[in-house]
């Protein structure tokens, strides 16, 4: 029962991104929809080459990777994070984290989530300021702090 559940819920999810590739111009391919399965099962930050090595035994070459990943990002299906020259991928629509900030371990090069309610609050809080302060409207934020882990730094 759990796994039909979870299966409607999927489809659910495609369908809805299914409706804004097309809106966009474009079609909803085996090979798009691969490429976004390995985003929703993912419990962290991929890049295209992560991607890629997932996918490469369905017959997805790299750059097929690449054009959906960028058409994916400029149409606000998943959100691009650059570090260090490197492009990683998240989900932006069905994140479980809609609203967080990002930390990047120099030594591991691994990209954690910080997304606690507390600094979530605090950032919120934070963002009206700036709204109110220079009469702005702000939609999204792309903030990454740049230090060692908790594994690392052990």
């Amino acid at each position: 029962m759990e796994q039909m559940v979870n299966n409607k819920v999927t489809n659910d999810r495609f369908a809805l991104i299914k409706k804004i590739i097309e809106r966009n111009g474009f079609k909803f391919t085996k090979q798009r929809k691969l490429i976004l399965e390995q985003l929703f099962v993912s419990d962290r930050h991929l890049t295209a080459e992560e991607i890629y090595e997932k996918l490469k035994d369905d017959n997805i070459g790299l750059a097929t990777v690449y054009r959906n990943v960028r058409m994916f990002s400029n149409i606000g299906i998943i959100k691009e994070i650059i570090v260090d020259g490197v492009s990683h991928y998240e989900l932006k629509i069905y994140s479980k984290k809609p609203l967080h900030l990002h930390f990047h371990c120099v030594k591991c090069n691994d990209i954690i989530d910080i997304d606690t309610r507390e600094i979530i609050l605090k950032y919120l809080k934070l963002n009206k300021a700036i709204e109110d302060t220079n009469d702005l409207e702000i939609y999204d934020i792309d903030i990454m702090f740049f230090g060692l882990c908790k594994r690392c730094r052990g």
